[in-house]
């Protein structure tokens, strides 16, 4: 990783504590500093400097104004004489806080905003801005997401995938109404997360699932072993039919809070307890064992409760079947709910979007940035075990093959 040496002086450090924009005056020459020793880096010489190392010669500073939460910066980009020197800071410069700012411009923009929103604006963003503006990021934004929405998914196999959905208010027609957001991750054959796609329905119904599952299979998901989901009815018909013959596992947080929901209180204690023994078993023989002396115990003082665990048992304890390795991280969908805690800490600053390519945008600006950050990150699980696994599967499924040719 490149190291760079800062020098501030005593003036901008007192600025940071004493005036308004003591932050904004603080990083602009920081940021500046970062650029003139990346073309210091890429031209292998300092100003005036005689170097036999040296690849090319500067050829003066173009200005450059970047609007961000804390003002707008002006920068100072280095030109050099042979060609053009990008910078990864522009390249990747926050996506989603552009979605975010370019939100609070739309809000103004399109005359759904109060004083207060607008006083807002300008105090993160330091600047008021006009429709140019506003589309020229929307033009960038928008086929960044798109680009990656569309993205082929066949290069490799996802065996793990996960669903889940959260709703949004969005603007339409002059109403405000709820939507769902539909998102699958998936875990690819090496190991790694990666955020396979999402959509944005006025339901989480069967239909809209089947609109996503349709994209994801087109793009060419494949290699599925165990998809995890709630069980909400649509989603569940969904799996069942793009994803035949595969494993389905019921997330398990939201089952023990459906059977705690149906226990009368004084219960609830005891019978928390003994579905996490029931969920912690080592097989699924053994879950089944302690299920049904729950049942026999409890079904005369929360029948509904217990009707509620014999009926979701099967299902929730799925991923049983699997190398045990795999069960605390896929036995519920909280790696996708981590997801929907960042979207719903910008949706709550927002609270209605002013339209549906708004929210496409910033949640698909934000869900860019982390699904980047993934797939360049460390594995997510080893994959070993379940390759272990499905050898071993196969290889008894051809001795049980053989007794039946055997016996005929």
């Amino acid at each position: 990783m490149t190291q760079y040496q800062i020098t501030l002086n005593e003036e901008q450090i007192k600025a940071l504590f004493l005036e308004k924009n003591g932050l904004k005056n603080l990083v602009e020459p920081v940021l500046n500093q970062v650029l003139e020793a990346q073309v210091t880096e890429h031209i292998g010489a300092e100003h005036y400097e005689r170097s036999d190392e040296r690849k090319a010669y500067r050829n003066g500073y173009r200005h450059r104004k970047i609007t961000t939460r804390i003002g707008t910066l002006t920068l100072r980009i280095p030109q050099i004489r042979e060609g053009q020197l990008d910078f990864q800071m522009f390249q990747r410069y926050q996506r989603s806080e552009q979605a975010f700012v370019l939100y609070l411009m739309e809000m103004v923009l399109q005359g759904v905003s109060t004083r207060k929103v607008t006083a807002i604006t300008e105090e993160l963003c330091g600047a008021s801005f006009s429709k140019s503006t506003v589309s020229e990021l929307c033009k960038n934004l928008d086929s960044i997401v798109n680009t990656w929405r569309t993205r082929p998914l066949s290069s490799q196999s996802y065996p793990f995938v996960m669903v889940d959905a959260l709703v949004i208010k969005v603007r339409q027609n002059g109403m405000v109404r709820p939507n769902s957001v539909l998102i699958a991750v998936g875990v690819n054959e090496d190991g790694h997360r990666e955020i396979l796609g999402f959509s944005i329905g006025d339901s989480e119904s069967e239909a809209t699932w089947n609109s996503l599952f349709l994209n994801l299979k087109n793009r060419g998901l494949s290699g599925i072993e165990l998809v995890i989901s709630d069980d909400h009815k649509g989603l569940v018909k969904a799996v069942q039919r793009y994803f035949q013959g595969v494993v389905w596992q019921r997330c398990q947080v939201h089952f023990i809070r459906n059977v705690l929901g149906h226990s009368p209180k004084k219960y609830m204690p005891a019978i928390s307890s003994r579905l996490k023994e029931i969920l912690e078993a080592k097989d699924k023989k053994t879950a089944r064992n302690l299920a049904y002396e729950l049942i026999s115990e409890y079904e005369g003082r929360a029948s509904d409760a217990m009707q509620c665990l014999e009926n979701g048992l099967e299902d929730v304890i799925a991923i049983l079947s699997f190398p045990k390795y795999y069960f605390r991280k896929l036995r519920s969908t909280n790696m996708v709910e981590r997801l929907n805690e960042e979207i719903r800490r910008r949706e709550r600053v927002i609270r209605i979007f002013p339209n549906e390519d708004s929210s496409i945008r910033l949640i698909g600006a934000l869900l860019v940035e982390y699904d980047e950050k993934w797939i360049s990150g460390r594995k997510y699980l080893n994959m070993e075990p379940l390759k272990m696994w499905k050898a071993e599967s196969k290889q008894n499924n051809l001795k049980e093959e053989s007794k039946i040719i055997a016996i005929n």
